[in-house]
């Protein structure tokens, strides 16, 4: 039997350098991927070396005199609490900015909206730090007075009221995750299925029914997964924390009053100019937990997104 006749330009050695290529790129993307692996892994390593000191020392030899745990402890608490903040107030309005700039602003003023929100990730930290400072921490004092007032009853709300209280860090946290989730969000709202939504208006649902029907649904990985982006940025957030917020080694649920545990990131940015020695190794073994602590938190993000996939629309 004859073979089938050939296309024109279509040659034996077009086929083989597009087999070339993809297996060019294939290993080009294995190895990014490796690559990503081994540098983490390397940090680890580093982070684990270095820590190993103050994990094998004496209680009495660590920063505080008490031990590791002692000492860490209180400041993991209080960068929990402060991403908590910023996550709880900055999720839903960085979904309203990204539902408002892709279903319901006028074009032009969607795209300079866009423009305003995407700027704010270029502001460095310090910037926010000190207006957290210096403007806003002295804003929200009569808020907080009024909070402590009303609901002192409950334990997070307690006096004296100061501006370098947990409550305005977690707040300017929360203003700077904003344009991450807020670009996140869009992005997945602007790529929802238009037929499902012009079906669901077709058929007489208000544009915040169809919002609810088509849109939603087939973001929620996507929220999900710009809020585990902006929660990271938040756990590690140091200049703002540092300038902020007024540190003590003590727990206490007060988000109110300058009685707060410190964060983390903000610990060693203060510290470790000074430090040396033993006291090094103890920031560094800190520094260690915070790194495994954002990485379960995107190890949990992911495992949320694999469970949502299925049923986002998407597929």
């Amino acid at each position: 039997m004859s073979s089938p006749p050939q296309a024109p330009g279509d040659t034996g050695f077009t086929s083989l350098r597009k087999r070339r290529g993809d297996a060019v790129f294939a290993g080009l993307s294995l190895s990014a991927g490796i690559t990503i692996l081994v540098v983490l892994f390397l940090v680890a390593a580093f982070l684990l070396w270095q820590a190993l000191p103050a994990l094998t020392a004496a209680p009495e030899e660590v920063r505080g005199g008490q031990g590791l745990v002692h000492y860490i402890s209180p400041l993991l608490f209080g960068t929990v609490v402060s991403a908590l903040i910023a996550l709880v107030v900055g999720t839903p309005l960085a979904i309203g900015i990204a539902l408002f700039i892709s279903h319901y602003a006028p074009r032009r003023l969607a795209s300079a909206l866009g423009y305003v929100i995407d700027l704010l990730a270029a502001v460095p930290s310090v910037i926010f730090g000190l207006w957290g400072f210096y403007v806003f921490g002295p804003w929200l004092m009569p808020t907080q007075q009024g909070l402590i007032e009303y609901l002192g009853f409950i334990p997070l709300f307690g006096g004296p009221a100061s501006p370098k209280s947990m409550l305005v860090t977690g707040l300017v946290l929360a203003i700077m995750i904003l344009p991450i989730m807020t670009a996140v969000n869009r992005e997945i709202f602007l790529q929802a299925p238009r037929l499902h939504a012009e079906a669901s208006l077709a058929l007489g649902a208000t544009r915040w029914e169809m919002v609810q029907q088509a849109v939603l649904p087939f973001a929620k990985s996507g929220i999900i997964s710009g809020a585990m982006l902006g929660l990271g940025r938040a756990l590690g957030e140091t200049m703002a924390v540092a300038i902020i917020l007024s540190a003590s080694a003590r727990f206490t649920p007060v988000i109110t009053s300058s009685a707060n545990p410190g964060t983390i990131a903000g610990d060693i940015a203060l510290q470790f100019p000074e430090s040396s020695g033993m006291d090094v190794n103890t920031l560094v073994a800190s520094g260690l937990v915070l790194f495994f602590l954002t990485l379960l938190v995107n190890m949990f993000a992911r495992w949320i997104v694999s469970r949502r996939s299925e049923f986002s629309g998407a597929n």
